[in-house]
């Protein structure tokens, strides 16, 4: 006679626990900081600070240094953004950590949405810690009108933001309430 396998009751640990969580898209974050890393370094080394390179006439490269947010909001400000920023980017950076971690296998888009901010808020957290600022070389411009400069963490960022609404529309029907009928018969 065969033996029937029991499932276990254990619970999953270890790596078999992350990919039945949102931390599985972690990959998505790890490529987002190293493009973005990879890009402001390269740039660092190929251009002076606002030297500006035009590759399409409504996009240019243009190095420089933000000391604000993203598309250097507060950049003017006096200097107390860069602990402000840099605690807001920790802090949101954990969170989303923590969130991804404890985030059901059925939830697909979501967790990718925060795995892109993920990338690209732990890439701008890095330049503030390593350089006091961020750096932006994305430039884009029409006639008169003007778009500050960013950067790939900054377009990460967007990325999952994107996505985040994406969400909301796809996912815009609130989970049914279970009747206590359909509990009890989960339960049995």
């Amino acid at each position: 006679m065969e033996k029937q396998a029991k499932k276990s009751t254990q619970p999953l640990t270890g790596w078999g626990h992350v990919s039945q969580t949102g931390l599985r898209f972690i990959w998505i974050a790890i490529i987002g900081f190293i493009l973005d890393q990879y890009t402001k370094y390269a740039v660092m080394d190929s251009f002076t600070l606002y030297e500006s390179v035009q590759v399409l006439p409504f996009f240019n490269f243009t190095y420089v240094h933000n000391y604000g947010a993203a598309f250097s909001f507060l950049s003017d400000a006096g200097g107390w953004q860069r602990y402000f920023f840099t605690a807001i980017a920790a802090v949101v950076s954990c969170v989303i950590v923590w969130w991804l971690y404890h985030s059901p296998r059925s939830q697909r888009l979501l967790p990718v949405a925060f795995a892109f901010i993920l990338g690209g808020a732990v890439g701008n957290l890095y330049d503030r810690l390593v350089h006091g600022y961020v750096i932006d070389f994305l430039h884009l411009y029409y006639e008169t009108y003007d778009w500050p400069a960013f950067n790939v963490a900054d377009s990460v960022i967007f990325i999952g933001a994107a996505l985040l609404i994406l969400d909301m529309f796809i996912n815009n029907d609130a989970a049914p309430t279970e009747s206590k009928e359909s509990k009890e018969i989960k339960n049995d």
